[in-house]
């Protein structure tokens, strides 16, 4: 008996280990019009200091220069984390990234990453908002809350702008999503750029987190989605676009915030696997308080 008892203890170990095992992630970066030799290190750092990720890079060749030997295999990872905005893939890694997604492989699409391949239909509807690139009402409406509801309009002009980088409070729109679940109706982000006037095919399937794009800041005087997942087949795809990099590690308030790192952690491994582990911190930022990581990690970890 005692015995049976020790076996039947190895087991569940060992089935507690397993089911911890580090989700396999593939960041790609390399060029961007966003400081990525700091985001793309920092990234990393968050996920992995969580002790749910694993993550291998990616880096692109310089821009404009060869592409065409950039072909990515997708088959070991669970995840794919987008810090990518420049020159265009191979075909054959964009066959392989959309085959990816549409078999259900997890993917976070991070801050200037939908600002990318304006002209890659699955791409933005993978996204399902951007900016910038050319964007306008060809790539389909400016997406909105309004009157406690998703608006969609489709008036003419560019898309994608933001005002001065500033502290902002943002807004929870869904209580009972994993990702959400538990966090505050209303937290104050660190400073960083606020996207507005983001325009495309709209396909926004849980709306996660607002922010009013204050006109005196530069803003559009509309709340603006942020923070939300996609509606795109058997995929599960996370969106936020918190989190400029700035300059330093060491000086760099958007991604050092915690409710950014929280939210990244939290909406990576609903990705990857369906569920959120990660309780909430007790440094989670107020509606009035703002909250820094400066070392990337939950404090005392």
């Amino acid at each position: 008996m005692k015995q049976l008892l020790i076996i039947l203890f190895s087991f569940l170990c060992i089935g507690a280990v397993s089911a911890r095992k580090p989700i396999k992630t593939l960041l790609i970066t390399g060029q961007n019009n966003h400081n990525w030799e700091v985001s793309h290190v920092v990234l990393k750092q968050i996920l992995e200091e969580s002790g749910r990720f694993a993550v291998d890079y990616a880096i692109s060749p310089e821009k404009g220069a060869d592409m065409s030997g950039f072909v990515l295999d997708f088959t070991p990872y669970q995840l794919v984390v987008l810090d990518y905005n420049g020159d265009a893939w191979p075909e054959e890694t964009n066959r392989r990234f959309e085959e990816f997604v549409q078999n259900g492989g997890g993917v976070v699409v991070y801050h200037a990453a939908d600002n990318a391949f304006p002209k890659w239909k699955a791409y933005n509807e993978i996204c399902a908002l951007g900016g910038w690139e050319g964007r306008n009402e060809d790539s389909g409406p400016y997406v909105y809350w309004q009157n406690d509801r998703l608006v969609k309009d489709s008036s003419a002009g560019q898309g994608g702008s933001h005002g001065k980088q500033h502290e902002y409070v943002l807004n929870r729109r869904d209580k009972d999503h994993p990702i959400t679940k538990g966090l505050p109706l209303k937290w104050r982000h660190a400073k960083d750029e606020l996207y507005d006037r983001m325009r495309g095919p709209g396909n926004i399937k849980d709306i996660l987190y607002t922010a009013y794009s204050d006109p005196s800041t530069g803003g559009s005087g509309r709340e603006e989605p942020l923070v939300f997942t996609v509606d795109y087949g058997k995929a599960r795809i996370f969106h936020t676009m918190l989190g400029h990099a700035g300059p330093t590690p060491e000086e760099n308030p958007a991604m050092q915030c915690t409710g950014f790192q929280v939210l990244l952690l939290r909406g990576a491994e609903w990705a990857a696997t369906g569920k959120v582990t990660q309780k909430v911190p007790k440094d989670f930022p107020t509606e009035t308080t703002t909250s820094l990581r400066s070392e990337y990690k939950e404090k005392g970890n």
